[in-house]
């Protein structure tokens, strides 16, 4: 799906090298289970191209980045949280606390899950 880093977990888990329980997989983005879930639903949205942070998204991107929210919406009503309500988290840089240097979102929800942004 992507090219070689061997020290990607999500290259790892794309590849399936590892093991992640994959909810879904196209050409485009990999949706699979938090491991250290901090919700009842906590999705990671992970696009299958290597793109380390959002200040590295260009214009071309911009269709997969679309695709993440597109399908995003749609794993929602599967999750049936699409009415009650969940969130969409991605953190850019060390200052927001990225961890993996990879673009992903978290899809949290299943619960109300507070006032904070």
């Amino acid at each position: 799906m992507i090219k070689n880093n061997n020290n990607d977990i999500f290259y790892k888990i794309i590849n399936r090298l590892i093991y992640s329980e994959i909810v879904f997989q196209d050409k485009l983005i990999t949706i699979f289970k938090d491991k250290y879930p901090l919700a009842p639903i906590h999705l990671l949205i992970v696009t299958n191209k290597k793109i380390k942070t959002i200040n590295d998204i260009n214009y071309k991107d911009r269709i997969i980045i679309g695709h993440c929210f597109y399908i995003a919406s749609r794993i929602s009503k599967l999750y049936k949280i699409s009415e009650t309500g969940y969130r969409l988290i991605s953190n850019c840089n060390k200052d927001a606390c990225q961890k993996i240097f990879h673009f992903h979102i978290h899809l949290l929800g299943g619960k109300y899950l507070g006032d904070i942004l």
